[in-house]
């Protein structure tokens, strides 16, 4: 089929909850797409923070080859290798000491809800009242399953689904009075994301997590990091919250474990993983070995130390060339590693449509913030590239 027909087809055949521009993209090599006319496009999206590692990238490209030749799939009834091996390297990098595996951001949220009432005594006759309430934040962003849609803060993402999980709280993100004020000995758990990023990448002070930490040691309550977006490198740092010195409970990841591939996991201490028994939870395809082997080259890569350098110098140069654009129209950069916002005064939409037909890809953050998420692997000069074409975008608007 030709370009135009899979696009109109796309359009009779699959429910529209996408708007995609007129692309066709047919393969990718590092920090580029290529499309079916042969034009090639910086990307600075990586499918929204998930090709870490770039388009196909060699080394994890052989290891989805060689484990796909041997197996794939036989469901969590059974033991492989691969995920054994995966939630070791997660195990002995964070502050966790188990792991549950899950096909998304969103599932790992969930989990993390189900793992969280749990734990506030939910199916201990035992306890008459058991706790309930979670609190989360404004801007914040879990997910578009019900559990994780119920403690997303955009009206417009949750009204057309109500009425959605009860039992959740918002109080006000990086102000811990609000949360103060939000939290009772209810409380069974407080989620957030040390950086929220389709909240407009806005990253969290170190002493409002540390005082969330301290909030829910006060009422026996669990922390949940929402790691999705921000964790794995993304940062600069392996996880996000290691920069402000604070352990969770439990946290939740997805987006580039796997390079590409679907994946989700809930990181979790021994006092959570306890409280959960057999029949608990469950998921037919996660942590397969296929999915399981793309991670393990992935997380191998991130979590070297001199990549992670690699990584924070990139980052440095890419928010002063941003902070460098002369421009009326931009407000503020911010950024958290190679997760950066750039707000502007008015929406984004027509700068990404001007981007992309000077062969850059880019995504918003809300409807005034522009987000740039390109591949951990991308270097100084592409960077440079795409600044220079964000200026030239910028002057034309003016």
């Amino acid at each position: 089929m030709k370009a135009n027909e899979i696009i109109q087809a796309e359009a009779k055949y699959i429910v529209q909850t996408y708007v995609r521009p007129e692309l066709l993209f047919t393969h990718g090599r590092g920090a580029y797409l290529f499309d079916s006319e042969g034009e090639r496009y910086l990307d600075f999206t990586s499918g929204i923070a998930v090709t870490a590692l770039g388009h196909s990238d060699g080394e994890w490209a052989a290891a989805v080859s060689q484990q796909a030749a041997a197996l794939t799939h036989v469901s969590n009834l059974y033991h492989t290798a691969p995920h054994v091996q995966l939630a070791k390297n997660l195990v002995e990098h964070s502050f966790a000491d188990k792991v549950f595996f899950c096909n998304s951001g969103a599932e790992a949220n969930e989990a993390a809800i189900k793992f969280a009432r749990k734990y506030a005594g939910r199916g201990q006759s035992k306890i008459q009242n058991p706790k309930s309430k979670i609190i989360a934040f404004s801007g914040g962003f879990h997910g578009r399953t019900v559990g994780a849609l119920s403690v997303t803060h955009k009206e417009k993402y949750r009204r057309p689904f109500a009425p959605l999980m009860p039992g959740v709280a918002f109080a006000e993100f990086n102000n811990l009075a609000s949360a103060r004020q939000a939290a009772d000995d209810d409380t069974c758990a407080i989620i957030v994301e040390p950086v929220q990023g389709e909240g407009g990448v806005q990253p969290a002070a170190p002493e409002f997590l540390r005082g969330l930490r301290d909030l829910c040691d006060q009422h026996g309550a669990l922390l949940i990091f929402d790691e999705v977006q921000c964790g794995l490198g993304r940062s600069g740092h392996l996880w996000a919250h290691e920069a402000a010195g604070v352990t969770p409970d439990i946290m939740t990841l997805a987006k580039p474990l796997a390079g590409g591939l679907p994946i989700g996991a809930a990181l979790v201490t021994d006092k959570v993983a306890a409280v959960m028994k057999p029949g608990d939870h469950g998921s037919t395809f996660a942590a397969g070995p296929l999915v399981c082997a793309a991670a393990n080259v992935v997380f191998d890569r991130v979590s070297q130390p001199e990549f992670l350098a690699q990584v924070r110098e990139t980052a440095a140069h890419l928010k002063n060339r941003l902070e460098s654009l002369t421009s009326d129209q931009i407000v503020e950069v911010r950024a958290a590693g190679l997760l950066v916002g750039v707000e502007m005064k008015g929406s984004v939409k027509p700068l990404i449509a001007a981007a992309r037909e000077r062969g850059l890809l880019l995504i918003n953050a809300g409807e005034n913030v522009l987000r740039l998420a390109p591949p951990l692997i991308i270097t100084k000069e592409q960077v440079d590239a795409a600044v220079s074409i964000i200026a030239s975008c910028l002057s034309s608007e003016s």
